[in-house]
């Protein structure tokens, strides 16, 4: 770890579980406005309300000395993956219900552990590679896996879990270099431009509801995202990761209130694994915080 950087692994949680709460409440809001309009407007908008929300406070802040950077190209790429990342997902929530999508992405910590070992050389430890395994066992009761789950709506779910797990351990990488505000102003700012191209080619014009709606759906996309890179930029991917299950939970919810999909019992089961292992890692982390070095 560099000396410029303190891992802050409690704070860090407390930013993933309030992103995932945003998360959830956005995830539904664009499900729902995709069963209108395109998905690339969606998107577009999605990106385009958190790029407002977020340069609201970002710059008043930092200033346009935010967008300084030596790293370009990595800003770049990581947001034409994201860009894909978030497409996949939002064809995979519009072809099946939400907290079945959401569930199979949740595969997307095993990507990004497996990458930050591979390119970030980050120890994972027993500890946090069990609660990745047991967090995993209960993503699977949750979907159980079969010819009802793997329709083509969960092959894109799979393929935005592969995109997001290494876009996560490579946005870890980028934060020895980069702040959470330059990360999250390049990343806002690139895909509303690519999502942007797409709006010649398919385009509705929202009702004055639905464009309020269109709104503030990425206004809480752009905090939710804001939170979520703090969370990786004061933290291991893999201590603060797993806690991106708890928005499972708030699939469940909101797909029972909108839709009446009925939380199944491998849902209930599953969820109770996922929440269990992501409260034992908290209190794990939360006692080596707390525990001194040892001298000799």
């Amino acid at each position: 770890m560099s000396k410029g950087r303190q891992e802050r692994i409690p704070l860090a949680i407390g930013y993933m579980v309030a992103a995932g709460v945003l998360f959830g409440m956005t995830s539904a809001a664009s499900k729902w406005l995709a069963e209108t309009y395109p998905v690339g407007e969606v998107l577009f908008a999605r990106n385009l309300g958190g790029l407002i929300a977020c340069a609201l406070f970002i710059l008043s802040m930092h200033g346009l000395l935010v967008f300084r950077t030596s790293r370009p190209g990595a800003h770049l790429l990581r947001s034409v993956s994201q860009t894909t990342s978030q497409t996949l997902l939002l064809i995979a929530f519009s072809m099946m219900p939400l907290a079945s999508a959401t569930a199979i992405n949740f595969s997307s910590p095993l990507f990004a552990t497996l990458a930050s070992a591979i390119f970030l050389k980050e120890a994972i430890g027993p500890a946090r590679a069990a609660v990745l395994v047991i967090g995993f066992v209960g993503v699977l009761i949750v979907t159980n896996p079969g010819a009802d789950t793997f329709q083509i709506g969960a092959l894109y779910a799979l393929g935005n879990a592969i995109l997001f797990g290494t876009v996560t351990a490579g946005v870890r990488g980028m934060t020895t270099t980069e702040s959470a505000a330059t990360l999250t102003m390049y990343q806002l700012t690139f895909i509303t431009i690519f999502f942007a191209l797409s709006l010649p080619f398919a385009f509705v014009m929202p009702s004055a509801i639905d464009t309020l709606w269109l709104f503030l759906n990425g206004a809480g996309n752009g905090i939710a995202q804001y939170w979520w890179t703090r969370a990786i930029h004061m933290a291991p991917t893999a201590a603060v990761v797993p806690f991106n299950y708890l928005t499972l939970v708030w699939a469940a919810i909101l797909g029972f209130a909108i839709w009446g999909d009925v939380p199944t019992i491998g849902l209930l089961i599953g969820s109770a694994i996922v929440v269990g292992s992501g409260l034992f890692l908290l209190w794990h982390e939360t006692r080596k915080a707390r525990t001194p070095p040892a001298t000799g």
